[in-house]
């Protein structure tokens, strides 16, 4: 009985076998190796199932399971071709990641000192703010928006080439005024408080190093706390207004609110940036007092750069439209002063710290 069973199956496989030999020598004429061997042992077999000899059928089986395996099963890339296949799959994987999950960001100017400095290389969150098809600035999965006190990359509305680095200062619906270096949101005045010590940093805005001096002042909103530097005459004198830093300016009778179309923002309007309005509260001779503020129009956010008295912000070219956002600040992968292989200008200590 056991015998039976055993020849049945042999006939079984062997005629499986038969089937996947005639195709391919039927359908891939271009067979190489030991393809020449594939045909007479395929005949062989053939003639040994007609005559029901099982001792030749046993004896060309394992010789014709062998030639189908190499020739039929065995797939035929080459050592080079996987590597190339793997390589390419490697490259679409990151350009995925990159236009959807994270992106590599450097900072180039001194416009987020204390947070950021430059040279720092960071990630940046590209999910959290929704998925952005690439090359469009048309989003999808939305999440939410960007919040008080976030770092944001985005690109720039007047110069939408080009990729800027802030801190959200308000949203949506919001009021800004900014008077003798003190911020005020919604009327109310974001928490400050002087970091004593020496304050001081390298600016690198004209191709050479130089050393610039500041204060240190240390702001909340809400969960968040960061460092912000103005400059090194805020703390002696705190109620003297500084016209060219203050905002909206008190000078004009009839406020223009900043966008791209005016003067500062580059004299050309952007598509997609709203202009906001400019309210007038009060009329007072004190320069440091409230009495003019910027309302957020509707889809965007006002951003300003830690280094307030060195930032290209919201202040002179207006607010940024969220379809321009790209995400939130991550951490610091690298931190170098004078490109990559500048390795005695390596910043190990900055390595790995969160972007708060």
């Amino acid at each position: 009985m056991r015998a039976t069973r055993l020849d049945r199956r042999i006939r079984k496989e062997a005629t499986a076998l038969l089937r996947e030999a005639r195709a391919a020598l039927l359908h891939k004429p271009d067979l190489k190796g030991k393809a020449g061997e594939l045909g007479p042992v395929t005949k062989e077999m053939e003639r040994a199932l007609t005559d029901g000899d099982l001792p030749r059928v046993r004896r060309h089986l394992p010789i014709l399971d062998s030639l189908v395996d190499e020739l039929v099963k065995r797939p035929t890339k080459s050592g080079m071709g996987e590597r190339v296949e793997s390589l390419v799959a490697a490259v679409l994987l990151a350009l995925l990641l990159r236009a959807f999950v994270v992106e590599a960001f450097k900072i180039p100017s001194s416009s987020m000192y204390p947070t950021l400095e430059i040279g720092d290389h960071i990630f940046v969150n590209k999910f959290i703010y929704g998925l952005r098809i690439p090359w469009t600035s048309t989003k999808f999965l939305e999440l939410r928006g960007p919040k008080r006190g976030e770092v944001i990359v985005f690109m720039m509305p007047c110069e939408p080439d080009r990729d800027y680095i802030k801190r959200v200062v308000a949203t949506a619906g919001d009021t800004v005024e900014v008077r003798c270096n003190v911020v005020h949101v919604n009327g109310v005045a974001v928490p400050a408080q002087l970091v004593e010590g020496e304050c001081g940093y390298e600016d690198n805005a004209h191709g050479d190093w130089r050393h610039m001096t500041c204060s240190r002042y240390r702001e909340t909103v809400g969960a968040e706390v960061y460092d912000t530097y103005h400059s090194s005459r805020r703390p002696e004198f705190p109620l003297e207004p500084e016209t060219d830093k203050d905002f909206p300016h008190l000078g004009d009778e009839t406020p223009t609110p900043p966008s791209c179309a005016t003067p500062a923002g580059g004299g050309i309007a952007a598509a997609n940036q709203a202009t906001g309005s400019v309210v007038r509260t009060s009329t007072t001779a004190d320069g440091c007092a409230q009495q003019l503020h910027y309302v957020v129009p509707a889809g965007h956010v006002f951003v300003m750069g830690d280094n307030r008295a060195n930032s290209n912000d919201s202040r002179f070219w207006g607010s940024v439209p969220l379809e321009n956002v790209k995400g939130k600040a991550l951490f610091i992968w690298l931190s170098v002063k004078d490109g990559l292989f500048d390795f005695a200008g390596m910043r190990w200590n900055r390595i790995g710290n969160f972007v708060d």
